[in-house]
Protein backbone atom coordinates (compact mmCIF):
# COMPACT_ATOMS: atom_id res chain seq x y z
CA UNK A 1 0.00 0.00 0.00
CA UNK A 2 1.43 3.36 -1.02
CA UNK A 3 0.67 5.68 2.20
CA UNK A 4 2.09 9.03 1.06
CA UNK A 5 -0.54 11.43 -0.78
CA UNK A 6 -1.33 14.61 -1.91
CA UNK A 7 -3.42 16.59 0.48
CA UNK A 8 -4.70 18.70 -1.81
CA UNK A 9 -6.12 15.75 -4.21
CA UNK A 10 -8.10 14.05 -1.22
CA UNK A 11 -12.07 14.56 -1.01
CA UNK A 12 -13.44 15.29 2.18
CA UNK A 13 -17.06 14.65 3.78
CA UNK A 14 -18.50 17.35 5.25
CA UNK A 15 -21.80 17.36 6.87
CA UNK A 16 -24.06 14.85 9.84
CA UNK A 17 -24.24 10.95 9.62
CA UNK A 18 -27.85 10.24 10.39
CA UNK A 19 -29.93 7.91 9.92
CA UNK A 20 -27.98 5.91 7.90
CA UNK A 21 -26.43 8.51 5.60
CA UNK A 22 -24.47 11.69 5.08
CA UNK A 23 -26.45 14.87 5.66
CA UNK A 24 -24.93 18.23 3.93
CA UNK A 25 -24.28 20.61 6.18
CA UNK A 26 -22.24 24.09 5.58
CA UNK A 27 -18.84 24.38 7.53
CA UNK A 28 -18.36 27.33 9.46
CA UNK A 29 -15.24 26.21 11.59
CA UNK A 30 -12.72 26.65 9.32
CA UNK A 31 -10.15 24.11 9.60
CA UNK A 32 -6.48 24.05 8.99
CA UNK A 33 -4.24 21.09 8.73
CA UNK A 34 -1.35 21.24 11.38
CA UNK A 35 1.79 20.03 8.90
CA UNK A 36 1.28 22.36 6.63
CA UNK A 37 -1.33 25.19 8.26
CA UNK A 38 -3.15 25.65 5.24
CA UNK A 39 -6.99 26.18 6.06
CA UNK A 40 -8.46 23.22 3.78
CA UNK A 41 -11.94 22.70 4.63
CA UNK A 42 -15.24 23.74 7.09
CA UNK A 43 -16.76 22.23 9.80
CA UNK A 44 -20.18 22.45 10.27
CA UNK A 45 -22.13 22.98 13.75
CA UNK A 46 -24.95 20.93 14.71
CA UNK A 47 -27.25 22.65 16.59
CA UNK A 48 -29.52 21.70 19.38
CA UNK A 49 -32.62 20.98 16.47
CA UNK A 50 -30.02 18.93 14.78
CA UNK A 51 -28.86 16.71 17.99
CA UNK A 52 -32.74 15.95 18.78
CA UNK A 53 -33.00 14.98 15.21
CA UNK A 54 -30.18 12.15 15.49
CA UNK A 55 -31.24 11.49 18.78
CA UNK A 56 -35.08 10.24 17.58
CA UNK A 57 -33.58 8.94 14.45
CA UNK A 58 -31.43 6.72 16.74
CA UNK A 59 -34.34 6.13 19.52
CA UNK A 60 -36.44 4.55 16.58
CA UNK A 61 -33.71 2.37 14.67
CA UNK A 62 -33.17 0.96 18.51
CA UNK A 63 -36.86 0.30 18.43
CA UNK A 64 -37.40 -0.93 14.49
CA UNK A 65 -34.25 -3.22 15.24
CA UNK A 66 -34.44 -4.52 18.49
CA UNK A 67 -30.57 -4.68 18.52
CA UNK A 68 -30.51 -4.34 22.30
CA UNK A 69 -33.09 -7.68 22.12
CA UNK A 70 -31.17 -9.80 19.28
CA UNK A 71 -29.33 -12.94 19.64
CA UNK A 72 -26.11 -11.63 21.19
CA UNK A 73 -23.93 -13.47 18.57
CA UNK A 74 -25.99 -11.90 16.28
CA UNK A 75 -24.37 -7.88 17.40
CA UNK A 76 -21.00 -10.27 17.70
CA UNK A 77 -21.06 -10.99 13.87
CA UNK A 78 -22.42 -7.45 12.65
CA UNK A 79 -19.26 -6.23 14.95
CA UNK A 80 -16.86 -8.46 13.61
CA UNK A 81 -17.64 -7.81 9.46
CA UNK A 82 -17.39 -3.94 10.80
CA UNK A 83 -13.90 -4.69 12.29
CA UNK A 84 -13.21 -6.63 8.80
CA UNK A 85 -14.63 -3.77 6.70
CA UNK A 86 -12.46 -1.26 8.69
CA UNK A 87 -8.99 -2.58 7.60
CA UNK A 88 -9.78 -3.19 4.14
CA UNK A 89 -10.22 0.74 4.02
CA UNK A 90 -7.48 1.11 5.60
CA UNK A 91 -5.47 3.44 2.94
CA UNK A 92 -8.98 5.50 2.87
CA UNK A 93 -8.91 6.10 7.07
CA UNK A 94 -5.45 6.85 6.97
CA UNK A 95 -5.57 9.58 4.61
CA UNK A 96 -8.35 10.86 6.18
CA UNK A 97 -7.18 10.60 9.79
CA UNK A 98 -3.55 11.74 8.16
CA UNK A 99 -5.27 15.03 6.46
CA UNK A 100 -6.44 17.10 9.73
CA UNK A 101 -4.95 14.81 12.28
CA UNK A 102 -1.75 15.16 14.11
CA UNK A 103 -0.95 11.40 13.68
CA UNK A 104 1.72 10.80 10.75
CA UNK A 105 -0.11 8.14 7.94
CA UNK A 106 2.60 5.66 8.30
CA UNK A 107 1.48 5.20 11.97
CA UNK A 108 -2.18 4.91 11.12
CA UNK A 109 -2.49 1.26 9.00
CA UNK A 110 -0.41 -0.71 11.51
CA UNK A 111 -0.88 1.50 14.34
CA UNK A 112 -4.31 3.48 15.33
CA UNK A 113 -6.42 1.39 12.26
CA UNK A 114 -5.48 -2.03 13.47
CA UNK A 115 -6.15 -1.36 16.92
CA UNK A 116 -9.28 -0.01 16.63
CA UNK A 117 -10.54 -2.35 14.25
CA UNK A 118 -9.09 -5.53 17.30
CA UNK A 119 -10.70 -3.17 19.59
CA UNK A 120 -14.26 -3.74 18.40
CA UNK A 121 -13.74 -7.42 17.90
CA UNK A 122 -13.01 -7.46 21.31
CA UNK A 123 -16.00 -5.72 22.61
CA UNK A 124 -18.10 -7.42 20.16
CA UNK A 125 -17.06 -10.87 21.76
CA UNK A 126 -18.85 -9.86 25.10
CA UNK A 127 -22.11 -9.42 24.17
CA UNK A 128 -22.41 -13.13 24.12
CA UNK A 129 -20.58 -13.81 27.06
CA UNK A 130 -21.25 -11.32 29.39
CA UNK A 131 -24.77 -11.15 31.06
CA UNK A 132 -26.93 -11.37 34.33
CA UNK A 133 -26.31 -13.13 37.31
CA UNK A 134 -28.85 -15.16 39.64
CA UNK A 135 -27.97 -14.75 42.81
CA UNK A 136 -28.38 -16.53 45.76
CA UNK A 137 -31.49 -16.45 48.23
CA UNK A 138 -34.08 -18.59 50.48
CA UNK A 139 -35.70 -21.35 49.07
CA UNK A 140 -39.05 -19.85 48.30
CA UNK A 141 -37.61 -17.36 45.85
CA UNK A 142 -35.63 -16.57 42.89
CA UNK A 143 -33.27 -13.30 43.12
CA UNK A 144 -31.71 -12.09 39.80
CA UNK A 145 -29.80 -9.48 38.50
CA UNK A 146 -30.20 -8.64 35.56
CA UNK A 147 -28.59 -6.36 32.79
CA UNK A 148 -29.91 -4.57 29.87
CA UNK A 149 -28.64 -1.70 27.34
CA UNK A 150 -29.15 2.14 28.43
CA UNK A 151 -30.73 3.22 25.12
CA UNK A 152 -29.05 6.10 23.29
CA UNK A 153 -25.94 6.45 24.67
CA UNK A 154 -23.79 10.17 24.32
CA UNK A 155 -20.17 10.10 23.07
CA UNK A 156 -17.98 13.13 22.58
CA UNK A 157 -14.17 12.08 21.55
CA UNK A 158 -10.37 14.72 21.49
CA UNK A 159 -8.97 15.18 18.49
CA UNK A 160 -5.61 13.36 19.19
CA UNK A 161 -6.37 9.90 18.40
CA UNK A 162 -9.49 10.55 16.56
CA UNK A 163 -10.26 7.44 15.10
CA UNK A 164 -8.66 4.99 18.31
CA UNK A 165 -10.99 7.18 20.58
CA UNK A 166 -14.28 6.31 18.28
CA UNK A 167 -13.76 2.97 18.44
CA UNK A 168 -13.39 3.39 22.90
CA UNK A 169 -16.51 4.32 22.62
CA UNK A 170 -18.52 2.61 19.37
CA UNK A 171 -17.50 -0.75 20.59
CA UNK A 172 -18.76 -1.06 23.89
CA UNK A 173 -21.96 0.24 23.67
CA UNK A 174 -22.76 -1.16 20.41
CA UNK A 175 -22.39 -4.56 21.54
CA UNK A 176 -24.24 -3.59 24.66
CA UNK A 177 -27.07 -3.27 22.55
CA UNK A 178 -27.03 0.42 22.83
CA UNK A 179 -27.38 3.28 19.65
CA UNK A 180 -24.82 6.23 19.79
CA UNK A 181 -24.96 9.49 18.66
CA UNK A 182 -21.35 10.94 18.74
CA UNK A 183 -19.46 13.67 18.29
CA UNK A 184 -15.75 14.10 17.13
CA UNK A 185 -13.79 17.32 17.48
CA UNK A 186 -14.12 19.69 15.04
CA UNK A 187 -10.68 19.77 14.73
CA UNK A 188 -10.90 15.62 12.99
CA UNK A 189 -13.73 14.83 12.39
CA UNK A 190 -13.80 12.77 9.22
CA UNK A 191 -12.87 9.38 10.35
CA UNK A 192 -15.68 8.52 12.10
CA UNK A 193 -17.82 9.62 9.63
CA UNK A 194 -16.44 7.14 7.66
CA UNK A 195 -16.52 4.70 10.64
CA UNK A 196 -20.48 5.45 10.62
CA UNK A 197 -20.86 4.72 6.91
CA UNK A 198 -18.66 1.35 7.66
CA UNK A 199 -20.79 -0.05 10.14
CA UNK A 200 -23.53 0.57 8.35
CA UNK A 201 -22.34 -1.05 5.25
CA UNK A 202 -21.19 -4.10 7.74
CA UNK A 203 -25.03 -4.50 9.07
CA UNK A 204 -24.92 -1.97 11.72
CA UNK A 205 -28.71 -0.94 11.19
CA UNK A 206 -29.14 2.49 9.86
CA UNK A 207 -29.54 5.40 12.90
CA UNK A 208 -27.78 3.09 15.38
CA UNK A 209 -24.68 5.12 14.67
CA UNK A 210 -25.14 8.93 13.95
CA UNK A 211 -22.59 11.70 14.13
CA UNK A 212 -22.89 15.28 14.48
CA UNK A 213 -20.55 17.31 13.53
CA UNK A 214 -19.33 21.05 15.67
CA UNK A 215 -18.29 22.50 18.84
CA UNK A 216 -18.16 21.61 22.88
CA UNK A 217 -20.50 25.01 23.96
CA UNK A 218 -23.10 24.23 20.70
CA UNK A 219 -23.06 20.56 19.83
CA UNK A 220 -21.52 19.16 23.02
CA UNK A 221 -23.92 21.02 25.84
CA UNK A 222 -26.72 19.56 23.18
CA UNK A 223 -25.57 16.14 23.53
CA UNK A 224 -25.12 15.88 27.39
CA UNK A 225 -28.10 17.98 28.30
CA UNK A 226 -30.37 16.12 25.81
CA UNK A 227 -33.35 14.13 28.15
CA UNK A 228 -33.49 11.01 25.99
CA UNK A 229 -29.65 10.78 26.26
CA UNK A 230 -29.42 8.06 28.27
CA UNK A 231 -25.77 7.70 29.54
CA UNK A 232 -22.32 9.92 28.04
CA UNK A 233 -19.07 8.81 27.42
CA UNK A 234 -16.54 11.58 27.46
CA UNK A 235 -12.82 11.99 26.14
CA UNK A 236 -10.87 15.39 26.69
CA UNK A 237 -9.82 17.45 28.90
CA UNK A 238 -10.26 18.10 32.90
CA UNK A 239 -11.50 21.21 32.54
CA UNK A 240 -13.64 20.58 29.50
CA UNK A 241 -15.19 17.46 31.95
CA UNK A 242 -16.12 19.61 34.57
CA UNK A 243 -18.49 21.70 32.51
CA UNK A 244 -19.90 18.54 31.03
CA UNK A 245 -20.65 17.91 35.20
CA UNK A 246 -22.16 20.85 35.73
CA UNK A 247 -24.89 20.52 32.78
CA UNK A 248 -25.38 17.23 33.26
CA UNK A 249 -26.32 18.54 36.63
CA UNK A 250 -27.95 21.72 35.32
CA UNK A 251 -30.27 19.54 32.68
CA UNK A 252 -31.45 15.99 34.35
CA UNK A 253 -28.76 13.29 36.13
CA UNK A 254 -27.55 10.81 34.29
CA UNK A 255 -24.50 8.44 34.47
CA UNK A 256 -21.55 9.55 32.66
CA UNK A 257 -17.92 7.63 31.94
CA UNK A 258 -15.49 10.49 32.03
CA UNK A 259 -11.46 9.97 30.38
CA UNK A 260 -9.94 13.46 31.24
CA UNK A 261 -6.43 15.15 31.51
CA UNK A 262 -3.08 13.88 33.30
CA UNK A 263 0.70 15.16 33.88
CA UNK A 264 2.26 11.24 34.36
CA UNK A 265 4.96 10.56 36.64
CA UNK A 266 7.66 8.52 35.77
CA UNK A 267 10.37 7.39 38.18
CA UNK A 268 13.67 5.84 37.14
CA UNK A 269 15.75 4.08 40.00
CA UNK A 270 19.06 3.09 39.90
CA UNK A 271 18.96 -0.55 39.11
CA UNK A 272 17.10 0.21 36.28
CA UNK A 273 18.01 -1.15 32.62
CA UNK A 274 19.01 2.49 31.22
CA UNK A 275 18.62 1.81 27.62
CA UNK A 276 15.15 0.13 27.97
CA UNK A 277 13.92 3.27 30.36
CA UNK A 278 15.33 5.93 27.55
CA UNK A 279 13.42 4.28 25.06
CA UNK A 280 10.35 4.20 26.97
CA UNK A 281 10.27 7.83 28.05
CA UNK A 282 11.72 9.41 24.67
CA UNK A 283 8.99 7.23 23.19
CA UNK A 284 6.68 8.77 25.31
CA UNK A 285 6.97 12.43 24.94
CA UNK A 286 7.59 12.21 21.44
CA UNK A 287 4.36 9.71 20.16
CA UNK A 288 2.05 12.10 18.80
CA UNK A 289 4.48 15.15 20.00
CA UNK A 290 3.00 14.22 23.42
CA UNK A 291 -0.10 15.06 22.61
CA UNK A 292 -1.90 12.32 24.79
CA UNK A 293 -3.84 12.38 28.07
CA UNK A 294 -1.00 9.57 29.17
CA UNK A 295 1.83 11.27 27.83
CA UNK A 296 4.59 10.54 30.64
CA UNK A 297 5.42 14.35 31.57
CA UNK A 298 7.57 14.35 34.77
CA UNK A 299 10.54 12.55 34.50
CA UNK A 300 11.95 11.82 38.00
CA UNK A 301 15.16 10.37 38.43
CA UNK A 302 17.32 8.69 41.25
CA UNK A 303 20.46 11.17 41.40
CA UNK A 304 23.29 8.28 40.58
CA UNK A 305 21.92 7.66 36.86
CA UNK A 306 20.88 11.06 36.21
CA UNK A 307 23.94 12.21 33.66
CA UNK A 308 23.37 9.00 31.31
CA UNK A 309 19.70 8.29 31.19
CA UNK A 310 19.44 12.07 30.60
CA UNK A 311 21.67 11.64 27.87
CA UNK A 312 20.27 8.61 26.42
CA UNK A 313 16.68 10.73 26.53
CA UNK A 314 18.27 13.57 24.61
CA UNK A 315 19.73 11.15 21.38
CA UNK A 316 16.29 10.17 20.65
CA UNK A 317 14.97 13.26 21.19
CA UNK A 318 17.55 14.95 18.31
CA UNK A 319 16.67 12.48 16.38
CA UNK A 320 13.01 12.81 15.70
CA UNK A 321 12.18 13.06 12.25
CA UNK A 322 9.78 15.65 11.92
CA UNK A 323 7.62 15.91 8.65
CA UNK A 324 4.22 16.69 6.95
CA UNK A 325 1.66 13.73 8.10
CA UNK A 326 0.88 13.14 4.76
CA UNK A 327 4.49 11.51 3.91
CA UNK A 328 5.09 8.22 4.96
CA UNK A 329 8.49 8.97 6.24
CA UNK A 330 7.31 11.52 8.33
CA UNK A 331 7.85 10.01 12.14
CA UNK A 332 7.10 12.89 14.53
CA UNK A 333 4.00 14.73 14.88
CA UNK A 334 3.02 18.76 14.76
CA UNK A 335 0.97 20.65 17.05
CA UNK A 336 -3.09 20.72 16.27
CA UNK A 337 -3.19 24.55 16.39
CA UNK A 338 -1.26 27.82 16.28
CA UNK A 339 -2.90 28.37 19.64
CA UNK A 340 -2.10 25.37 21.23
CA UNK A 341 1.47 25.48 19.89
CA UNK A 342 1.40 29.30 21.35
CA UNK A 343 0.29 27.84 25.04
CA UNK A 344 3.14 25.35 24.67
CA UNK A 345 5.94 27.82 24.49
CA UNK A 346 4.32 30.40 26.97
CA UNK A 347 4.73 27.51 29.91
CA UNK A 348 8.57 26.70 28.49
CA UNK A 349 9.07 30.56 28.58
CA UNK A 350 7.69 30.54 31.89
CA UNK A 351 9.55 27.31 33.27
CA UNK A 352 12.63 29.08 32.20
CA UNK A 353 12.00 32.52 33.76
CA UNK A 354 11.63 31.16 36.99
CA UNK A 355 15.14 29.40 36.88
CA UNK A 356 14.28 25.95 34.37
CA UNK A 357 16.90 24.86 32.29
CA UNK A 358 16.20 23.73 28.52
CA UNK A 359 18.84 20.58 27.86
CA UNK A 360 17.30 20.22 24.62
CA UNK A 361 14.38 21.98 22.82
CA UNK A 362 12.39 24.90 23.63
CA UNK A 363 11.01 26.77 20.97
CA UNK A 364 8.93 26.17 17.89
CA UNK A 365 10.33 24.50 14.94
CA UNK A 366 11.68 26.76 11.57
CA UNK A 367 9.69 24.71 9.49
CA UNK A 368 5.72 24.50 7.91
CA UNK A 369 3.17 23.94 10.07
CA UNK A 370 2.56 23.90 13.73
CA UNK A 371 5.84 21.69 14.96
CA UNK A 372 7.59 22.15 18.52
CA UNK A 373 10.71 21.09 19.35
CA UNK A 374 11.10 18.28 21.54
CA UNK A 375 12.12 19.91 24.77
CA UNK A 376 13.44 18.73 28.45
CA UNK A 377 13.60 21.22 31.09
CA UNK A 378 15.64 21.19 34.21
CA UNK A 379 15.78 22.83 37.31
CA UNK A 380 12.02 23.19 37.95
CA UNK A 381 10.30 23.41 41.23
CA UNK A 382 7.42 21.57 42.27
CA UNK A 383 5.37 24.61 41.65
CA UNK A 384 6.81 25.47 38.02
CA UNK A 385 3.51 25.40 35.56
CA UNK A 386 5.95 22.75 33.29
CA UNK A 387 5.51 20.39 36.23
CA UNK A 388 1.89 21.36 37.43
CA UNK A 389 0.10 21.77 33.93
CA UNK A 390 -1.04 19.66 31.45
CA UNK A 391 1.23 20.98 28.55
CA UNK A 392 0.01 18.53 25.94
CA UNK A 393 3.14 19.00 24.12
CA UNK A 394 6.21 17.50 23.60
CA UNK A 395 8.03 18.80 26.63
CA UNK A 396 9.21 16.49 29.36
CA UNK A 397 9.96 17.73 32.70
CA UNK A 398 13.17 16.53 35.10
CA UNK A 399 13.38 16.39 38.78
CA UNK A 400 15.95 13.83 41.15
CA UNK A 401 14.97 11.90 44.01
CA UNK A 402 17.63 10.24 46.87
CA UNK A 403 15.25 7.84 48.17
CA UNK A 404 11.37 6.24 47.58
CA UNK A 405 9.51 8.12 49.54
CA UNK A 406 11.13 11.89 47.76
CA UNK A 407 9.97 9.71 44.57
CA UNK A 408 6.84 9.03 45.60
CA UNK A 409 6.34 12.77 46.79
CA UNK A 410 7.60 14.26 43.40
CA UNK A 411 5.39 11.67 41.73
CA UNK A 412 1.92 12.46 43.57
CA UNK A 413 0.43 15.37 41.60
CA UNK A 414 -2.27 17.51 43.26
CA UNK A 415 -4.90 17.20 40.91
CA UNK A 416 -3.97 14.22 38.15
CA UNK A 417 -3.63 10.69 38.66
CA UNK A 418 -4.33 9.05 35.09
CA UNK A 419 -1.22 6.86 34.87
CA UNK A 420 2.67 6.58 35.85
CA UNK A 421 5.71 4.26 34.84
CA UNK A 422 7.98 2.81 37.02
CA UNK A 423 11.69 1.43 35.60
CA UNK A 424 13.66 -0.74 38.44
CA UNK A 425 14.97 -4.20 38.14
CA UNK A 426 13.72 -4.68 41.99
CA UNK A 427 10.51 -6.93 41.38
CA UNK A 428 10.27 -6.03 45.44
CA UNK A 429 10.10 -2.41 44.68
CA UNK A 430 7.88 -2.57 41.82
CA UNK A 431 5.11 -4.49 43.82
CA UNK A 432 5.60 -2.09 46.70
CA UNK A 433 5.63 1.29 44.77
CA UNK A 434 3.08 0.00 42.07
CA UNK A 435 0.50 -0.17 45.29
CA UNK A 436 1.50 3.51 46.39
CA UNK A 437 1.16 5.69 42.89
CA UNK A 438 -1.87 7.17 42.90
CA UNK A 439 -2.54 6.65 39.13
CA UNK A 440 -5.15 4.65 37.51
CA UNK A 441 -2.52 2.67 35.22
CA UNK A 442 0.86 2.02 36.32
CA UNK A 443 3.68 0.44 34.16
CA UNK A 444 6.62 -1.02 35.14
CA UNK A 445 9.99 -0.87 32.87
CA UNK A 446 7.67 0.12 30.02
CA UNK A 447 5.12 3.04 29.23
CA UNK A 448 2.66 2.21 26.72
CA UNK A 449 -0.50 0.75 26.40
CA UNK A 450 0.47 -1.52 23.16
CA UNK A 451 -2.74 -4.00 22.40
CA UNK A 452 -4.14 -4.86 25.72
CA UNK A 453 -7.44 -4.17 25.72
CA UNK A 454 -8.32 -5.99 28.79
CA UNK A 455 -6.40 -3.47 30.88
CA UNK A 456 -9.25 -0.90 31.50
CA UNK A 457 -7.71 2.92 31.57
CA UNK A 458 -9.04 5.52 33.66
CA UNK A 459 -7.86 8.19 36.66
CA UNK A 460 -8.06 8.71 39.97
CA UNK A 461 -8.48 12.27 41.19
CA UNK A 462 -9.57 15.16 38.59
CA UNK A 463 -8.35 12.53 35.80
CA UNK A 464 -11.96 11.27 35.27
CA UNK A 465 -14.63 9.07 36.54
CA UNK A 466 -15.04 5.19 34.68
CA UNK A 467 -13.36 3.26 32.76
CA UNK A 468 -12.80 3.07 28.98
CA UNK A 469 -11.12 -0.54 27.41
CA UNK A 470 -11.57 -3.69 29.35
CA UNK A 471 -14.96 -6.07 30.39
CA UNK A 472 -15.03 -2.41 33.05
CA UNK A 473 -16.20 -0.48 29.51
CA UNK A 474 -18.24 -3.25 28.48
CA UNK A 475 -20.36 -2.83 31.64
CA UNK A 476 -20.48 0.63 31.98
CA UNK A 477 -22.67 0.80 29.11
CA UNK A 478 -25.36 -1.62 30.55
CA UNK A 479 -27.44 -1.01 33.53
CA UNK A 480 -28.62 -3.70 35.85
CA UNK A 481 -31.88 -3.93 37.12
CA UNK A 482 -32.30 -6.45 40.71
CA UNK A 483 -35.22 -8.54 40.38
CA UNK A 484 -36.61 -10.79 43.35
CA UNK A 485 -39.54 -13.30 42.74
CA UNK A 486 -41.59 -15.55 45.34
CA UNK A 487 -42.21 -19.05 44.74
Amino acid sequence: MTLSFDPDSLSIPVGHFIGGRLVAADGVIEMHRPSDGHAYAGCPVADGNVVDEAVQVAKKALKNSNWGGLRPRERTRVLQRWADLIEEDAGTLARLEAVSSTRPVGHLVEGDIAVSAEQIRFFAEFADKEGSDLVPTDDASLGMVMSEPYGVVGAITPWNFPISMAAWKLGPALAAGNAVVIKPSEMTPFTTLRLAELAVRAGVPAGLVNVVLGDGPVTGNAITGHPDIAKVSFTGSTRAGAAIMENIARTGVKPMTLELGGKSPQLVFADADLDKAAAAIAGSILSNAGQACVAGSRLIVEEAIVEPLVAAIIDRMKAASAGPTWSAASQYSPIISERQRERIHSIVSAAVRAGGECLTGGAPMDAPGYFYEPTLIAGVGEDSPAVTEEIFGPVLTLQTFRDEDEALSLADHPVYGLASGLFTRDLSRALRLTRRLQAGTVWVNRYSRSRDHILPTGGYKRSGIGKDLGREAYHANRRTKSVLISL
